[in-house]
């Protein structure tokens, strides 16, 4: 499985007062004048869980890309099996892993950051607490605060996967399917993360945002993205029929399509701003 994109290499990142591996791909570094779009994975995602999704995108807009599987997903370091992840386990994904993958990799500049679910939230809290790490933001699925739809599906899920093969399923994209599932699973249903909400964080951001989310979207409702635009004016929403949880996969082309406008909107208004 890969992203579609070039050879999987790893970067070392001290976090947790360890050194971490983490898992990452190229796409289409020679296109070195290109926009870069970093993309965050969901809660269970991974660079191949991405599939060629990353590869379409950029060759549709003539990016570059770099794809990276967070600490315990992927084929990065697991999570220890004693690790339980806090209620600010986004925060510090946003403010003390990616900044420091993205430097271990050698990013200059600020990339666009393109987001899944919580990787969609991760990218909202490092564009707010660092102004300038990011061009501007597509948010697919984003979660801003916790709705008990989300809570209830992901309860399912837990059901599923100690009841079903899903375990097994995840183990194409994960090598250690356990680190990725539960340090997502319990966290998510833990009471305490019930309060979690950051709309007052992202009203700080300064960069162009575009939200989309299925109008079925089985782990959250339309308030998510809509409550992005309430805090943060100018963002450009895009509801998409008959699209669940995961638009890349349900609508790419119409995913693949927005993205592209808007990217290049935005370059435009700041070039001639």
């Amino acid at each position: 499985m890969s992203s579609g994109g070039g050879a999987t290499a790893f970067a070392t990142v001290a976090w947790r007062d360890r050194t971490v591996q983490i898992e990452y791909q190229w796409i289409a570094p020679e296109r070195s004048a290109a926009p870069l779009v970093v993309f965050l994975h969901e809660g269970l995602g991974s660079v191949a869980m991405w599939k060629d999704f990353p590869h379409r995108l950029c060759e549709a807009g003539g990016f570059r890309g770099l794809v990276f599987s967070r600490p315990a997903y992927g084929r990065s370091t697991p999570r220890p099996a004693e690790e339980a992840w806090g209620v600010d386990f986004m925060h510090q994904q946003a403010h003390e892993v990616v900044p420091a993958f993205l430097d271990a990799v050698g990013v200059k500049g600020a990339p666009w950051l393109f987001g899944h679910s919580d990787g969609a939230s991760i990218a909202l809290l490092l564009a707010a607490r660092f102004p300038h790490t990011a061009c501007g933001l597509v948010l697919l699925a984003p979660h801003i605060f916790v709705e008990d739809v989300t809570v209830e599906n992901i309860e399912r899920a837990k059901l599923a996967y100690l009841n079903t093969d899903l375990a097994q399923k995840l183990g194409r994209y994960h090598d250690d399917p356990d680190s990725a599932f539960w340090g997502w699973n319990r966290i998510w249903l833990d009471p305490a993360f019930c309060a979690w909400n950051i709309e007052t964080e992202i009203a700080a951001i300064r960069v162009p945002v575009l939200a989309i989310q299925g109008v079925d979207d089985e782990y959250g409702t339309l308030a998510q993205i809509r409550g992005i635009a309430q805090q943060v004016p100018g963002t450009r929403l895009l509801e998409l029929p008959d699209c669940a949880h995961s638009p890349h996969r349900d609508q790419p082309d119409a995913v693949i399509s927005a993205t592209v406008a808007f990217l290049n909107a935005s370059r435009a208004q700041t070039q001639t701003a």
